[in-house]
């Protein structure tokens, strides 16, 4: 499984935890050293069923400086990939992506019903 993640988030490092306590194994990825490709996001965001919005980090500081709140209805779904695609910080975290499935932001009961 991949993990993506922002080290210093704190949703991220509990999202960590979580996993080590349950002794499952995954491969670490700093979203904002390498952020995922527009290809990654494309197959990611199809295979979770989830809107693409979701995969947005709409409380970042970069979400709202670019003012996407007002943007994204506008924005067709090939410039919210090639947007998404340009910085990690967008994208919303933790992310794990496992061979049929993803899960976008960490909620402990998603994460337990899909893993455990």
């Amino acid at each position: 499984m991949l993990f993506l993640c922002y080290p210093r988030c704190s949703t991220c490092q509990k999202a960590q935890k979580w996993l080590d306590a349950h002794h499952i194994d995954y491969t670490l990825r700093d979203i904002k050293l390498q952020n995922p490709s527009e290809d990654e996001l494309r197959a990611w965001h199809n295979a979770s069923g989830l809107p693409l919005k979701r995969f947005f980090n709409t409380s970042g500081q970069q979400y709202r400086a670019l003012e996407l709140k007002d943007r994204l209805p506008q924005m067709s779904m090939d410039e919210q990939y090639a947007l998404l695609a340009t910085d990690g910080m967008l994208v919303k975290r933790p992310m794990l992506i496992g061979d049929d499935f993803v899960l976008v932001g960490f909620k402990e009961p998603d994460w337990s019903e899909r893993l455990l």
